[in-house]
């Protein structure tokens, strides 16, 4: 378990303006709390402003927790979860989730009941639903590595049957893919008028975050690359807050390169939140949406930010 204990400083050292920018979305009083741990692989962290909790996976340990606000109790939201991963909630506030073992994407309805929205495309299964978002149209956008298919600690292992794709599920159910021949497409987030879809390319040498415009909120155009995430640099799950900003889960076991790396619209690495473990993804919740959750290895924290994610 790696050491963690909030500082007593404040502002928070761990806190980093990488270029002055960054210094307008510190809080001066705000520091990283550890709000659980003890999960094997944290993933997926969504928020429930509804029900005034965070749910989030740990997806080798076969179950999504959720931590509650007014308490700060712990406890299993879903167990077994079919090792599920990325999380989100569509356009009627329904909770949507990527599922490694079953290797499809599901909705949980207002009466908890589970639809499945994709598990097949073409007549094949798909791999390992991994993230995936909303759009405000309610179509439902995802990606498809191989990650849970590799052996049996976030799966079962199995032969992929159709390539690494990005998807789109239409508000009829209609699917389709909306990129191909990205070498394992992971984390994936819309810029605030959703005119660019941005996406992890988690095997690229070096690591890299695409962007791609939305042609007609439909199709995805002139590809290209948006953040090099350099030799070290590993981004995973990420979020885009109302100025554009993209805060990305990181982490390479290293000094710095653990924790959560902020880039402005225009690619430029502007701040960083150090943590002791690696980050796979975040979320922003509660009651204003500005604060930042951070999905870390064995770990939940959070820290409050000067500004607000998408709505």
């Amino acid at each position: 378990m790696p050491d963690f204990s909030p500082s007593p400083r404040v502002p928070d050292p761990s806190i980093v303006s990488v270029d002055p920018s960054f210094d307008k979305y510190k809080m001066a009083l705000a520091k990283v709390e550890r709000l659980a741990h003890g999960m094997r692989w944290s993933e997926g962290p969504v928020w429930l402003g509804d029900t005034r909790m965070l749910v989030w996976s740990d997806v080798p340990g076969d179950c999504m927790y959720k931590w509650d606000e007014e308490t700060g109790a712990v406890s299993a939201f879903r167990k077994p979860s079919n090792m599920g991963n990325g999380n989100t909630r569509d356009r009627q506030g329904r909770l949507v989730t990527c599922e490694h073992l079953t290797r499809r994407v599901t909705r949980t309805e207002h009466d908890g009941h589970l639809t499945v929205l994709a598990d097949s495309f073409n007549g094949k299964r798909l791999n390992s639903p991994n993230d995936v978002v909303v759009k405000s149209d309610g179509s439902v956008w995802f990606t498809d590595p191989f990650f849970g298919i590799l052996g049996f600690y976030e799966g079962e292992k199995a032969e992929p049957q159709l390539p690494y794709n990005v998807y789109r599920i239409d508000a009829d159910g209609s699917i389709s893919v909306a990129a191909e021949g990205i070498n394992q497409p992971n984390g994936l987030a819309f810029s605030p008028d959703e005119s660019i879809l941005y996406i992890v390319e988690s095997r690229s040498s070096p690591r890299k975050i695409l962007a791609c415009d939305v042609l007609n909120g439909r199709t995805l155009v002139n590809r290209r690359d948006f953040i090099d995430a350099g030799p070290k640099g590993t981004p995973d799950g990420f979020r885009v807050d109302v100025d554009g900003n993209l805060w990305c889960g990181w982490g390479m076991g290293e000094a710095g390169l653990d924790g959560v790396h902020i880039f402005n619209q225009d690619g430029k690495l502007i701040g960083r939140i150090d943590l002791p473990e690696r980050c796979a993804n975040v979320c922003f919740g509660g009651r204003h949406r500005n604060r930042l959750f951070m999905a870390a290895t064995s770990s939940l924290y959070a820290l409050y930010v000067n500004t607000q994610g998408l709505a």
